[in-house]
């Protein structure tokens, strides 16, 4: 039997004992990004564990959008972090001209040299929850404008999962 976990993305997000749904999640978005910051986490909004809790279909996904319409960055990198809750598997790029350059069961990194506008950088990762009910990643991202300038994005994009801090 296959167990949903559904991510609702509303600033006021439901728990899940709210909604009264046996082995579903509910998660807060990532911090809103600067609004001079022309990215955009990419993450998956819906997923599916197996009886043992490992995420079907690959694992979780994440990228880093390009949304500027003119503006292209080089040497852009996202890490994702594991706060609480899951284990790394293997990390596989799932976007043409993006590489993994680090990985362990905590963290997944991936870079690309150029990301022109509306591109993006994405990978998938087998990914193993060690608790359904209490996940965490975070985001940090870093990168320079085409001149080589260091760019108005800030490095800590938030967090992803089902912990809420207060």
């Amino acid at each position: 039997m296959r167990t949903t976990a559904a991510v609702l993305g509303a600033a006021g997000a439901l728990t899940a004992a709210q909604l009264g749904l046996a082995g579903a999640a509910s998660a807060s978005t990532a911090a809103p990004t600067e609004a001079a910051c022309p990215m955009e986490v990419t993450y998956l909004s819906k997923f599916y564990l197996d009886k043992n809790n490992w995420v079907t279909n690959g694992g979780l996904r994440f990228g880093l959008k390009n949304v500027s319409k003119k503006q292209t960055f080089k040497e852009v990198s996202l890490k994702v972090q594991n706060t609480k809750g899951l284990r790394f598997g293997k990390a596989t790029v799932t976007t043409k001209g993006a590489r993994i350059t680090q990985k362990t069961n905590q963290i997944v990194k991936i870079a690309a040299k150029t990301l022109k506008p509306g591109k993006s950088a994405a990978f998938k990762v087998s990914t193993h929850m060690l608790n359904t009910q209490k996940y965490e990643v975070k985001f940090t991202v870093y990168g320079k404008t085409s001149a080589g300038k260091k760019w108005a994005c800030a490095v800590d994009q938030g967090t992803w999962g089902t912990v809420h801090q207060s």
